[in-house]
């Protein structure tokens, strides 16, 4: 008899767990939690948070913008995909085929790159995707064009602002630059601060791998270009990460946020391969068209801290499989 009950128990567990996981997801974001709420603003007047949340470690690589645009961009209704894309110095993702039944392929040592060529309205439409569960089928409002955001052919204009209850968004100012810049324990255990640099540091060692407070920027010298201008994001590793263990938020390529700025544009962050160390650093930000495309904008992505009731139904879950296996 408790062998039933637990089995049952198990089968309902498990059927609720498939209710919020996507059964088809293959996009995985590897993200950190940025905790220490209601921090100060730093002298910038940017950084302060009064809420939990989390960030991707990593910029959107080449390989998950494939499969994005592999699920809803066989007829390409708003444009995600860039010719750009696959230009020698990016040699990114290559399409074929015709509207109708396009195909997208990761060209050869390319897929943990991080995309480029992508506007803040296709960074937009990837975030709902994600919320949506990684669905497959036309641009609509099920798959691109609400979620995160409510976009319903929004090509244009700097209006769309995140839907209250988004659980995967293209990070504010003020979250881009906390999980960048912030350090709770600069001063000493629990006395918080700002670096000027993303890499725990008040400056740019170099370009190189492996020493520890560089990153992919221009150092005397490109780090790729010419040939490849983008890195592997991480490649930096733990030597160059942010004090809450992010990569590549200093040089590699810019970063959309959802700031606004002179009232038609959104404002990038970070630098990339293309700019000096002086670009990396705390105050820097530049404005960019929320429609420009090029070799040296990316993003990252945002997102809610788990429920710890979903940690807790897992945990439950594999105990009971785990008593089973052993009755």
């Amino acid at each position: 008899m408790k062998q039933r009950i637990i089995t049952s128990i198990g089968l309902a567990v498990l059927a609720s767990v498939s209710l919020v996981t996507p059964a088809m997801a293959v996009v995985n974001i590897g993200y950190v939690n940025v905790g220490n709420i209601n921090n100060a603003a730093d002298t910038t007047g940017y950084g302060a948070v009064g809420y939990a949340y989390q960030i991707a470690q990593n910029e959107t690589t080449i390989s998950q913008y494939a499969e994005f645009l592999n699920a809803v961009a066989k007829t390409d209704t708003y444009g995600l995909y860039s010719v750009g894309m696959t230009t020698s110095y990016i040699n990114g993702i290559s399409q074929g085929g015709v509207s109708g039944s396009y195909s997208y392929s990761v060209n050869p040592g390319s897929g943990n790159k991080p995309i480029t060529y992508v506007s803040w309205f296709d960074a937009a439409r990837f975030c709902n995707w994600m919320q949506n569960g990684q669905p497959t089928g036309a641009q609509n409002a099920g798959t691109t064009e609400d979620g995160a955001y409510t976009l319903n052919g929004a090509i244009s204009g700097v209006s769309v602002n995140k839907n209250v209850g988004a659980t995967v968004w293209i990070p504010s100012e003020d979250e881009w630059h906390k999980a960048a810049y912030y350090d709770p324990n600069k001063g000493g255990a629990g006395v918080g601060g700002y670096w000027l640099c993303p890499t725990q540091s008040n400056s740019m060692a170099g370009n190189t791998v492996g020493v520890a407070n560089s990153a992919n920027y221009l150092d005397g010298a490109y780090v790729g270009f010419p040939g490849i201008a983008l890195t592997d994001v991480g490649s930096y590793g733990l030597n160059s990460d942010s004090a809450y263990g992010t990569n590549d938020q200093g040089g590699n390529v810019w970063e959309w946020s959802d700031g606004v700025i002179y009232g038609s544009s959104r404002v990038i962050r970070g630098a990339c391969w293309l700019n000096g160390g002086i670009s990396l650093t705390s105050p820097s930000r530049a404005d960019f068209g929320p429609l420009g495309e090029n070799g040296t904008v990316g993003f990252r992505v945002a997102s809610v801290i788990p429920e710890p009731s979903c940690v807790v139904l897992t945990m439950l879950l594999s105990g009971m499989l785990v008593t089973r296996r052993k009755r």
